[in-house]
């Protein structure tokens, strides 16, 4: 495209003149549409040199065929801005702008279809971006405060309002196509990926709720939670600095009967399920999204025309602000440092309350961090310089997703791999510096740890996060409110309440998809350790559908329509989340849980290694052969533990031998084992995703036949035309040969 120079000025009446007059500086009809409201503060109209710029940049919108329309009320100047639908209809045959079904314009068709509101928003935008005055942009003159912002009209919102926009539709159909006519294709997809996403939860969370009460079966009849409750004379080693003192492994048994809840052998199965139903889920999308594109005659629009589309209707630059890139390494640090701090009060269960405290810490540390991120993020973008605004939101979001899953997993990566496992032994503990000794697992081991970090940090972001996602834009919009003065005149009471919403950003839409794909990594990384979090999921996409049609439609100022066929990059987020879970999944049963060691002494070292004894347990033992003994004289400081004098032994969660205290057999043994599993469990859980992913096409066979009909219709009436054609060009011949006969 060669610019907007080249479009035909339209001639206004002598009345057309400068905005800046009153309201007679264009003369408008009753039914007058106005499209974009530019904004400026009434300030500078005292101001010679902002008057002149404001005066330049209307001019040459002027030039470009723009009708305008001035109000003032006590604090702000209001510029309404129109075009004739002639720059439109140019504007749409350029930007190759789909209408909908059946609405597709053929090049002989003389008439067009009506111009949609999102198409004449878009095509404005562009406009209005690329006029400059003086060589600024309208952005330029924004920072010079010649301008505070512009914006398009909520307009033919009621309906939305009415059937979307309310939380007492929770249970309801959204209506996509209503959405796609007013917010463009981009968000309709949003939000039909989200309502979809929703229905796949359900399964899901059936499924993942049944597994842990199946635990309850277990909460009494477990053979390992019998022996740690019976275990009154097996004393457990100190575990922090302060308070030492043994206790009984017998204090433990609430804790052991609570961690059999999800950490059980079907946990296994729940792994493999939610590995197929994230394959399924996204496969099942694919089609979904197939037949909504072909629905809105979207489907043959190509690569090309997107990125002609966005590189015209979409921003190409974005404030970010400056930060230095070291959000990722930070996020990570102060959970880390959360957890290496030991409660002096909290002397009987001061590993949870550890994990509790440092999943608390963790949460803020995600809010400050998001932001940050962000910051990063688009200052690494602008580093690169991408050509076109989809290049860059491609390279923003792969930034940003990196940034945001370190700063959300990182703890749970630690508490899950790293936890406990570089402590050393008793008597010859890791510390910092020297100084601080590392904490270890829970006594009823590090997946209990685990549980309570995911459900804590789930159940915040998926409660206090919505809150204040609601609550900061609703109190924000009051709050402007309470002090601005309801003018007169209807036109700029509706002007003024659409300036008194929200703004908005390029990367609004962007920070829901992006809040989607963290919940996404929650429900199906570390699901192992927390059936639960599917169910906590579904509950809350059912509050975020309406969260976000009120946010949008009642709190926000009006997006800027996008047109778009997928969700672009985030597909391949969400493939690899998919593959991820299946690792992350795969080493919690193998490392974290209590799987392996149960199946490796069940058939080598318990009961049951000779064969079946059904009336003895094939666990029974298991709790003893897997405490390693410490002999408390080996203490550097003995005296200092209350309690030594009577105990001569102590028992700590490892496999060591008793006598030099190094790794034992059986841990080289159960490493191999362990190894051996995740390898397994990988190739399998992929091979099923893999097979599930073929079995399951992409596009639906009936969106295909609707494509090749719709092809063979054009073709029968490109032929049938140009057969007409061609005994027309004969007719003429042959009348033209009969006249000269005639003649001669």
């Amino acid at each position: 495209m060669q610019g907007y120079e080249s479009l035909p000025i339209l001639v206004g009446t002598e009345a057309d003149s400068f905005p800046l007059r009153e309201i007679h500086a264009c003369k408008t009809e009753a039914s007058e549409q106005w499209d974009y409201v530019l904004v400026a503060n009434r300030s500078t109209q005292g101001k010679p040199r902002q008057v002149y710029q404001q005066q330049q940049f209307l001019e040459e919108l002027r030039r470009k065929g723009f009708y305008f329309k001035v109000n003032r009320d006590k604090k702000k100047v209001f510029f309404g801005i129109r075009a004739d639908n002639s720059i439109f209809d140019l504007y749409r045959a350029l930007l190759l702008d789909p209408e909908g079904p059946g609405s597709r314009v053929e090049p002989e068709t003389e008439t067009l279809s009506p111009i949609p509101a999102t198409t004449r928003i878009r095509v404005l935008d562009f406009i209005l971006r690329k006029t400059t005055a003086d060589g600024k942009t309208f952005e330029d003159l924004v920072k010079d405060g010649v301008f505070e912002t512009k914006f398009p009209l909520h307009k033919g919102e009621a309906e939305l309002k009415k059937t979307w926009a309310q939380w007492r539709k929770m249970g309801r159909r959204q209506p996509i196509d209503q959405i796609r006519d007013y917010f463009g294709e981009k968000v309709a997809l949003y939000f039909v990926w989200l309502g979809w996403y929703t229905c796949m939860l359900v399964p899901a969370a059936l499924v993942g709720l049944g597994i842990f009460l199946s635990g309850f079966t277990l909460f009494e009849s477990s053979q390992i939670s019998k022996e740690i409750c019976d275990a009154h004379t097996i004393f457990l080693c100190p575990l922090g600095d302060h308070g030492r003192k043994f206790q009984r492994l017998s204090d433990t048994c609430t804790f052991a009967k609570l961690t059999h809840l999800f950490d059980n052998d079907s946990t296994v199965v729940f792994a493999i399920f939610m590995a197929l139903w994230a394959t399924v889920f996204l496969e099942i999308w694919k089609r979904q999204r197939a037949r909504v594109v072909l629905h809105w005659d979207l489907y043959g629009w190509d690569e090309d025309q997107k990125w002609r589309s966005s590189s015209l209707t979409a921003p190409t630059t974005s404030s970010g602000g400056t930060s230095t890139p070291t959000g990722a390494a930070a996020s990570s640090s102060p959970c880390l440092c959360s957890c290496s701090l030991a409660l002096p009060f909290l002397e009987e269960q001061v590993t949870t309350a550890v994990v509790a405290t440092g999943a608390l810490v963790h949460y803020m540390t995600i809010v400050i961090m998001t932001k940050v991120n962000k910051a990063v993020a688009l200052k690494l973008c602008d580093f690169e310089k991408p050509r076109t605004f989809a290049e860059r939101e491609r390279k923003f979001t792969v930034l940003f997703f990196i940034l945001q899953f370190f700063a959300h997993f990182s703890s749970l990566v630690y508490i899950a791999f790293i936890l406990g496992r570089i402590n050393g032994h008793p008597g010859k503990s890791t510390r910092l510096a020297g100084l601080w000794k590392l904490e270890e697992c829970h006594l009823s081991g590090c997946m209990m740890d685990l549980f309570l970090q995911m459900a804590i940090i789930m159940g915040l972001k998926q409660t206090l996060s919505n809150c204040f996602e609601y609550l900061c834009p609703w109190l924000a919009h009051r709050w402007r409110c309470l002090f601005a003065l309801e003018p007169q005149d209807p036109e700029l009471r509706d002007w003024q309440r659409n300036y008194l919403l929200n703004s908005v950003y390029p990367f609004s839409l962007f920070d829901e998809f992006m809040e989607m794909m963290i919940q996404y990594g929650f429900t199906t990384i570390f699901v192992a350790a927390f059936p639960l979090a599917p169910l906590l999921a579904l509950f809350s996409n059912l509050v975020e559908i309406r969260l976000d049609a009120i946010k949008m439609v009642r709190l926000q100022r009006r997006l800027v329509p996008r047109t778009a066929k997928d969700i672009g990059t985030w597909l391949q987020v969400l493939e690899t989340i998919g593959v991820l879970a299946v690792i992350a999944n795969g080493m919690v049963i193998a490392f974290t849980s209590e799987f392996i060691p149960r199946v490796v002494y069940k058939y080598r070292y318990g009961p049951c290694r000779q064969g079946a004894h059904s009336e003895v347990d094939c666990l029974t033992g298991y709790v003893n052969h897997s405490l390693s003994i410490f002999y408390t004289k080996d203490f550097q400081d003995p005296a200092g533990i209350e309690g030594s004098e009577n105990v001569t032994e102590c028992r700590y969660r490892d496999y060591r031998n008793a006598h030099d205290y190094n790794f034992s057999e059986q841990f080289w043994f159960l490493l191999a084992i362990r190894l051996a599993f995740v390898i397994l469990f990988e190739h399998v859980a992929l091979c099923i995703k893999l097979i599930a992913a073929w079995f399951v096409p992409d596009i639906p066979q009936s969106v295909k036949n609707k494509v090749l009909e719709d092809k063979f219709r054009r073709l029968r009436e490109k032929m049938w035309k140009g057969r007409q054609s061609w005994a027309g060009a004969g007719l003429a011949s042959f009348s033209h040969a009969s006249t000269r006969s005639t003649e001669v």
